[in-house]
């Protein structure tokens, strides 16, 4: 496992389980999922628009940003870093399974 993924997973379970003044960590699980969610998805669309405008530094930033609403994500819901990494192995044995996309006309 990433040593740095693991390392901010840690820290965010840490922040559920004590609480901090001042973290923003700590306000988001205090928020609830709906605001993680909220969360993860302004990130989301942040990351959309930040490729679309082809620098890659603000790309990489978006994409730190979303990550680490993902993790707090992830720590909410009592998903572990070596759940979500079994199932990239377990994906990544899979080959020719390219589905056949819808073609839309956007013509019409």
């Amino acid at each position: 496992m990433d040593e740095t993924m693991k390392a901010l997973y840690d820290t965010v379970q840490q922040r559920r389980e004590e609480k901090q003044e001042g973290s923003y960590t700590c306000y988001l699980f205090e928020q609830g999922v709906d605001k993680i969610l909220k969360k993860c998805g302004e990130e989301c669309s942040e990351v959309i628009i930040a490729a679309k405008n082809g620098k890659n530094e603000d790309t990489v930033g978006e994409i730190s940003d979303l990550l680490y609403h993902l993790t707090v994500l992830m720590v909410q819901q009592g998903i572990s870093l070596e759940e979500v990494a079994a199932c990239l192995q377990k994906r990544s044995l899979k080959t020719g399974n390219l589905k056949t996309f819808h073609q839309v006309d956007k013509n019409s």
